[in-house]
């Protein structure tokens, strides 16, 4: 349902995500959303352990592979039937030192023995397999971790959803409806997408990181070091530029918020923008959001984009030091080429991985921005829990009594003090004044919408607020003046008001609301698939439709603000003649400036500036010559005079 809000001087807004949460606290809580994935995210890391260790393995095995080649190419050069060590010793009695120092330090070099091919073709096998079984693990980690990102979405949304259902409408009534939809949707969105992306990298980078690390250190301690050389700068230089992009990625995700809201309110309001020529104001506004958003995404891309192109230069000077360190041990004997080649491998290996963190950091700092969003949402303040356990009356007749009641939208600003009003069952009760005197505020107040500041609003001598908002919401139907409806058929809206109820209720609403008057008109009838816009249906056939749902839910207390202001007259004699069979027996409050609804209440409330100036019946006020007589005056003489 909806409420109108309050008249002038009503409640300030909030600004959407004014306070924002540390990135850390942020990062931490998105992390524990993922707990209920637990036993899948250890599935996760072993099949990645698995994969990234078989990954691993392959730059060893292909350096052996070139020991193999390198062997039988030098092993040719050398005489046959002599040992590797009398070669050596041959090498050195000619001069050839440097020579011999490389050879000493081949290992399985047969001297006059070529390549061995037969060993090159099971190595090769052997790392074909070896990578293979790395792809199939890897793929396997990467659908397990789709399905443990999708599932914390969809539990994302339906812990927002229920959050929504819990929240005050007087939050609700604060916040742009653009920005929250944006939260609901984009950013949730956002933040599914950074996990799906980031998870899977972070997992295999770190490892790959671990197992690299292990094998470097395994082949030389010396060129490992040097390779570790350039991870404290490449870890300075990620942090620095991490946290000047953060602040950009949430202003990035607030814009977009505000843009959804800029756009909302031009395509709901499109016919109005249009008939008052606005489009050029409605321009301006949106290019100066779409402006803001450009500025900011700019600004987060490039700044998080820019640790990329410094990784990649400290991964390339990582590889110059290795590959002339490396080189000059080779030529020692200290390495075999093989092995050098493989750590070069690694090396890039090692580079890669490290980049990649990196790299992400940008889908990192995006999604924690939309999480902080989220988790504003799901941290804003609900309405007060029902109290446990609930009162109900015995018997609901309708009976409502305001006694010393006082409420203000904001501590400053009073808007109704001591209000005093009884109402008996059945009786019909017109509430006027004008624009801001109070009268939404007060049936907005019945229906717990809002919680009192003080006296109290009991139904049938039960305090309502020792009473659920369900059990209380169950006795009361709202017919508003913005009416609602959802994307279905007309009896699926009308439906609506009541679960479990047939086309035979339907029905029955339909005709005693004079719906089925125009229903069979319509191609496909009560099956004629509506949204909220009406899609086919005219402002007052929308407004009979949503009559007709508060006639299904069959209340003992209607609300009616301004339920008749869309319906032209001819409709509105169908409207009140089903209007007064509907309150028959029923408690009313109808809030409404037309005469017609009014005339035959059977109390009228003259209210101003949230107080009961005067009540009585239309007659009796006219007589009293009083704020009713100048209202009729003012807004009722003439069409009273049109219907004479």
């Amino acid at each position: 349902m909806s409420a109108h809000g309050p008249g002038p001087g009503g409640r300030p807004g909030v600004a959407p995500g004014q306070k924002s949460m540390h990135f850390g606290a942020s990062l931490r809580r998105l992390v524990r959303t993922l707990r209920p994935e637990r036993p899948r995210l250890i599935a996760v890391g072993i099949l990645g352990s698995v994969s990234v260790a078989l990954a691993v393995l392959g730059p060893k095995i292909l350096g052996d592979a070139t020991n193999i080649v390198f062997n039988g190419v030098v092993g040719r050069m050398l005489p046959a039937g002599v040992t590797q060590q009398q070669a050596v010793e041959g090498l050195r009695a000619s001069g050839h030192g440097q020579i011999a120092d490389m050879v000493a330090g081949m290992k399985h070099l047969v001297p006059g023995q070529g390549i061995d091919f037969d060993a090159l073709g099971r190595t090769i096998l052997l790392v074909l397999g070896v990578y293979v079984l790395s792809a199939v693990f890897l793929w396997l980690q990467g659908r397990i971790l789709a399905g443990v990102v999708q599932r914390t979405g969809y539990r994302l949304r339906q812990d927002v959803q229920a959050k929504i259902d819990r929240l005050s409408l007087a939050h609700l009534d604060a916040q742009p409806r653009g920005d929250v939809l944006s939260r609901v949707t984009n950013d949730i969105d956002n933040v599914t997408q950074s996990l799906q992306q980031t998870l899977s990298q972070l997992v295999t980078s770190v490892l790959t990181v671990i197992g690299v690390l292990v094998m470097m250190f395994y082949l030389s301690w010396q060129l490992a070091l040097i390779a570790l050389v350039t991870v404290p700068l490449s870890a300075i230089l990620t942090v620095v530029i991490a946290k000047r992009a953060q602040g950009q990625f949430v202003m990035q995700w607030k814009s977009t918020g505000d843009l959804g809201g800029r756009v909302e309110e031009a395509f709901t309001g499109h016919e109005l923008v249009t008939a008052f020529n606005a489009q050029d104001t409605f321009t301006a506004s949106f290019e100066t959001e779409n402006d803001r958003l450009y500025r900011s995404s700019f600004k987060a891309q490039f700044i998080s984009g820019t640790i990329m192109p410094v990784m990649s230069f400290v991964s390339n000077l990582n590889y110059v030091l290795v590959a002339v360190v490396g080189g000059l041990r080779v030529a020692s004997g200290a390495l075999t080429l093989g092995e050098v080649q493989a750590f070069i491998q690694y090396s890039r290996q090692f580079s890669q991985p490290l980049a990649q963190i990196a790299s992400m950091s940008n889908l990192v700092q995006s999604g924690v921005a939309s999480a902080e969003r989220i988790f504003e949402l799901l941290d804003a303040e609900e309405e007060t829990p029902d109290p446990v356990p609930s009162e109900r009356p015995a018997q609901v007749r309708g009976r409502v009594e305001f006694s010393h009641v006082s409420f203000r939208y904001t501590p400053d600003t009073p808007l109704i003090e001591d209000l005093n009003l009884v109402v008996e069952p059945g009786q019909t009760i017109a509430v006027v004044g004008p624009t801001g005197a109070g009268k939404t505020t007060l049936v907005n107040l019945i229906m717990r919408f809002y919680e009192i500041d003080a006296g109290t609003i009991s139904l049938d001598g039960v305090d309502t607020r020792r009473m659920s908002r369900e059990d209380l919401r169950d006795q009361v139907g709202m017919v508003l003046q913005d009416t609602w409806l959802f994307k279905g058929t007309i009896a699926e809206n009308i439906a609506f008001g009541r679960a479990g109820a047939t086309p035979a209720d339907v029905l029955a609403a339909a005709r005693a609301t004079s719906v089925d008057r125009f229903v069979h008109a319509l191609p496909e009838g009560y099956e004629t698939v509506i949204d909220e816009e009406g899609g086919g249906v005219s402002a007052g056939e929308k407004q009979l439709i949503t009559i007709a749902r508060a006639f299904l839910a069959d209340p003992q207390i209607l609300i009616l603000d301004e339920a008749t202001s869309s319906v032209d007259t001819r409709t509105e004699v169908l409207v009140q003649q089903a209007m007064a069979e509907l309150r028959r027996g029923r408690t009313s409050f109808v809030i409404a400036h037309r005469l017609s609804t009014i005339r035959d209440a059977d109390l009228i409330l003259v209210m101003e500036h949230g107080r009961i100036v005067e009540q009585g019946t239309h007659a009796g006020l006219l007589e009293a010559d009083g704020a009713y007589a100048r209202l009729y005056q003012s807004q009722f003489a003439a069409p009273v005079a049109e219907q004479a």
